[in-house]
């Protein structure tokens, strides 16, 4: 009998350099799930997606080794060095002081596709930084703290830091939000044992924040920091929650790393929400009735209808 020659699967259809990324995108939907993890965690970092070998990928993608190699191969290439050697070249015809898929002669609606996937990409690829644990903590922690200070610096920082103030005062938390070294460091010198630190921070490099959360610590608080894995301040968090996305290069902190912060805020507000049960959720519903009736979160306020005549006030 004679042997018959083993045939190898072909690979698919080379893609061009320029279009890898978009090519990644578009046949993402219809790859295996296993490979599927593999494109979300590229398209959300492919910076570092080129920094990473075979078993850094496969553990941020929860894969197997192998399925890296089979996703490189699905996407036309005989392996990983070559599908990285493709993707740096794709990268670099990009728009790098801009946005990194976007392409120079992109049409509005091709755009739109990169900038939005993009950014649902890193809030998909966040989920595998994080574990439930660390976040249950942190939601226990904030839950019976007797004071929670929101610390940020810069732009960014301060909004996200006075947005999490309002949060959790509206939960029934004690809570301050404070943004100058000044005031930080008063803060952290009056805080203690029963009192929890949010320090927001993308950067988590700034000196003064560094020294007001030194000065929490000495007085026992808990730091909870938002913030990158391996700064400073993740050095000093007591619980971190790790903003892991791709550089943006327009903005020091950009569009992912804001969108990342919101959505561990909106993570913790629910749960500490359900944390405290229905004392927290009565007063969300009496804070929002009020609001309403002096109308600040409604479509009119009352006094637009008391200078309306008697009439125009009850139309038939």
């Amino acid at each position: 009998m004679r042997n018959r020659p083993l045939r190898l699967a072909r690979p698919a259809a080379r893609v061009s350099v320029g279009d890898l990324v978009g090519t990644m995108r578009d046949r993402a939907a219809s790859l295996p799930q296993a490979q599927r993890q593999v494109a979300t965690l590229m398209l959300a970092d492919p910076e570092a997606a080129l920094r990473a070998n075979v078993a850094d990928l496969a553990w941020r993608a929860k894969v197997s080794p192998p399925t890296i190699v089979r996703f490189c191969r699905a996407m036309g290439f005989g392996g990983l060095r070559e599908f990285k050697l493709h993707l740096a070249q794709s990268l670099a015809l990009g728009t790098p002081y801009l946005h990194r898929a976007v392409g120079p002669g992109d049409r509005m609606s091709v755009i739109i596709h990169k900038v939005l996937f993009g950014a649902a990409s890193a809030l998909t690829n966040l989920e595998q930084h994080v574990t439930a644990d660390t976040l249950e903590r942190a939601v226990s922690r904030l839950a019976k703290a007797r004071r929670v200070d929101c610390y940020g610096v810069g732009n960014t920082s301060m909004f996200m830091a006075n947005d999490a103030q309002a949060r959790f005062f509206r939960l029934g938390l004690t809570s301050n939000a404070y943004f100058d070294a000044h005031s930080q460091l008063i803060s952290a010198a009056t805080l203690s044992r029963s009192d929890v630190v949010l320090a927001i921070s993308y950067v988590g490099r700034m000196p003064t924040l560094l020294e007001a959360v030194a000065v929490a610590q000495q007085q026992g608080a808990t730091i909870i920091a938002i913030t990158q894995p391996q700064t400073p301040l993740a050095e000093r968090a007591s619980l971190l929650l790790p903003v892991v996305v791709p550089a943006d290069p327009a903005m020091r902190v950009g569009t992912e790393a804001t969108l990342a912060q919101m959505a561990y805020l909106e993570i913790l507000m629910v749960g500490i929400g359900l944390r405290r049960g229905r004392a927290a959720l009565n007063r969300l519903k009496r804070v929002r009735q009020v609001l309403q009736e002096h109308g600040v979160d409604s479509e009119s306020h009352p006094a637009l209808q008391w200078s309306l005549p008697q009439a125009a006030r009850h139309p038939v």
